[in-house]
């Protein structure tokens, strides 16, 4: 087979590397990729958002199979356009992708299908959402409605933090993804991730995961896109992962069906869970990242037949196999993120590194210049390890980034600490 997936991340890295333990891969191009990717697979210049010039190029290229990974290409349809054209492809369509693009519409799903999730409310004008900020506890969770590269997102301890974020997030901060607003209610727990494949009909969940949002040790500082992951996640007992399952997505896919938009791809079920209830703290449709790197070390080539299976419509015939181990994923950030931050400065250490099963450096925001490794993003690797135990994945993953020269470089130290 001959396959392309889209996108840039380590997300990507990651899709890439379990992709090519597949023998039924014959051929990768990933578009536009990046330094890291491009160490396995070949990379493409196109606009991943022009979904008539992906589809022109998978067609030159004799692509037989799609991999969206990002968000943005599947909220503007790209997935569609692939589809009218004839190719098999992983991701939703633009109108099921609105459960991440919109938080209002997700909300009004949650509604009309009894999903538990926060109390919330939705706005248009900023006086209107100061008002109503103005009326409820905190903390308080202020949301742009929008796709903001998950970083839209406010948990503000106090009146002025929340009156703040609505004048941030309504005044341009996030361009046109915060013309609107949603405020909810701070939802108190553990949060997890959950993973599920959707072919419109068959439900089946792929693996759990728990995520690190805030930029410094001891979850402080501000959100970011993750800055690590692991998985499994312990919070995520059968129980838990039942109701989740019975309360949330089945009905949430019923939901979707019924209104004509079928979901086919990846949910990504963001969970926060007290005393053994999970609630809805937000879907997004394709892989997380960190939290996919993880996983796909865990599942390693079989990700290609279960993603195909997706596609197709043939996720009732498929079985996840996974093994009894664990992954730990630590994310290196440019200083200063994810506020302002500098590109350009060099990566060193990072040939000397293990490549194996065990030890993988998924890139992100990086590029190749001259022979040196160079950063050009805000998060800029994803140092990955499995392990047969937590801290066994934990120890490795850390070894990895102490081999790593980059003092204009951060990490947290700290991955994992609720699980250790």
């Amino acid at each position: 087979m001959n396959i392309l997936i889209l996108g840039s991340g380590g997300r990507e890295h990651s899709l890439a590397w379990a992709v090519l333990q597949n023998p039924k891969c014959d051929r990768l191009i990933v578009a536009p990729g990046n330094a890291g990717i491009a160490q396995l697979a070949e990379c493409a210049q196109i606009d991943i958002l022009d979904g008539q010039a992906v589809a022109t190029f998978a067609a030159d290229e004799s692509i037989d199979f799609v991999i969206i990974g990002p968000e943005a290409p599947l909220a503007v349809g790209v997935a569609d356009d692939l589809r009218a054209a004839g190719f098999a492809v992983f991701g939703p369509s633009a109108a099921a992708a609105r459960l991440e693009s919109s938080k209002s519409f997700t909300k009004t799903i949650c509604d009309a299908c009894n999903a538990p999730t926060a109390a919330y409310a939705h706005f248009t004008h900023a006086e209107d959402a100061r008002a109503y900020v103005r009326t409820r506890p905190l903390p308080i969770v202020v949301k742009a409605d929008g796709l903001a590269a998950g970083k839209g997102v406010v948990v503000a301890e106090t009146l002025k933090d929340a009156l703040d974020a609505v004048d941030d997030m309504m005044g341009g901060q996030f361009g046109d993804a915060g013309a609107e607003v949603v405020v909810e209610d701070f939802l108190t727990g553990e949060e997890a991730s959950f993973f599920v494949l959707v072919d419109g009909t068959t439900v089946l969940p792929i693996g759990t995961a728990q995520d690190h949002k805030r930029a410094f040790d001891g979850d402080t500082g501000p959100n970011t896109g993750g800055m690590g992951a692991y998985s499994p996640a312990p919070v995520m007992t059968d129980a838990v992962t039942q109701k989740a399952l019975d309360e949330i997505v089945k009905p949430t896919m019923r939901e979707m069906a019924q209104r004509g938009t079928p979901f086919n791809g990846v949910l990504f079920v963001g969970l926060m869970i007290d005393a053994g209830q999970p609630s809805l703290v937000e879907f997004n449709v394709r892989f997380g990242d960190p939290e996919c790197q993880g996983l796909m070390m865990r599942l390693g080539g079989q990700v290609l037949d279960l993603l195909q299976a997706c596609a197709e419509a043939r996720l009732d015939s498929q079985t996840v196999h996974w093994a009894d181990d664990h992954a730990l994923s630590v994310v290196m950030a440019a200083d200063g993120y994810p506020g302002d931050y500098v590109k350009g400065s060099e990566i060193k250490g990072l040939d000397a590194l293990p490549k194996d099963s065990f030890h993988m450096a998924f890139h992100a925001g990086t590029s190749t210049q001259d022979g040196k490794t160079i950063a050009t993003g805000g998060r800029v690797l994803a140092l990955t390890a499995r392990g047969d135990t937590l801290q066994q994945a934990h120890d490795r993953a850390y070894a990895m980034v102490d081999a790593i020269d980059w003092p204009a470089g951060f990490c947290r130290r700290d991955i994992g600490w609720r699980a250790l």
